[in-house]
């Protein structure tokens, strides 16, 4: 399955009823699955799957969250319509309750320090980091932008988010405190205000995955960007990633 052939609702729901066929694990610091899977009409795809049972704990993130925020990450990204983030839903699987991603075909070589350097990915790349800023992303190495077969830039691994202390940590320093263009600023407005309001569908199962401290420190960094008018700064901790690939 390719997502840009499908709507993103038409690729969830796939990705909610196919069946597992075979499920292969790679290499990461938690446990993580390629799998093969199998829609009703018999269709065959590609997908990765990061099961609860295999997150490793870590102090600063509460245990068995980390797939949640993989799903809110891309609720959200979908919210703002920036980056593109594959499909992902909560899924149960071979190795129990998880997050299950479309995977992305791409180039493993061109990755952030290259993708920098050609001037028709900067805005996407830029977005990115405004969704990194807002996000609160404690983790976006340059391996982490995917460039696919047909030349989008894709978002992956999102798992560290969302947390309600400032946490940024990333490897995309290129822009900072260059000005944000008006039009991605009333984007974020247009955002916040959804999130405020109690009729918006679409935000309340985004914010379902958040607890009520992260859903007020995400409000708060929305209005700082919004004041400030510039992509973020280093902060005062450890701001990039390691490895930063």
């Amino acid at each position: 399955m390719s997502v840009p052939e499908l709507d993103f609702a038409s690729a969830e729901r796939l990705l909610e009823a196919s069946d597992f066929l075979d499920c292969r694990l790679v290499w990461s610091s938690n446990v993580v699955y390629l799998a093969q899977l199998r829609s009703p009409d018999g269709q065959t795809f590609a997908a990765i799957y990061k099961p609860r049972k295999g997150e490793r704990p870590l102090w600063d993130f509460p245990d068995g969250t980390l797939y949640l925020r993989e799903v809110a990450a891309y609720r959200f990204a979908r919210m703002l319509g920036w980056p593109l983030i594959p499909p992902t839903v909560i899924r149960d699987g071979p190795d129990g309750v998880g997050a299950l991603q479309v995977f992305i075909r791409h180039d493993p070589s061109s990755h952030f320090f290259v993708q920098r350097e050609d001037p028709a990915l900067v805005p996407a790349l830029q977005r990115m980091v405004l969704f990194d800023y807002v996000a609160n992303n404690a983790d976006r190495k340059g391996g982490h932008c995917l460039l696919d077969t047909d030349g989008r830039l894709w978002g992956i691994d999102h798992g560290l988010c969302f947390h309600a202390e400032y946490k940024l940590r990333t490897v995309m320093w290129d822009w900072a405190g260059d000005p944000i263009p008006q039009a991605w600023l009333d984007e974020l407005r247009a955002v916040r205000d959804r999130l405020r309001a109690p009729a918006d569908a679409e935000a309340k199962r985004f914010l379902e995955l958040l607890a009520p401290d992260e859903e007020a420190a995400l409000v708060r960094r929305i209005e700082a960007i919004l004041r400030d008018g510039r992509f973020p700064l280093p902060g005062p901790h450890r701001s990039y990633p390691w490895p930063l690939v």
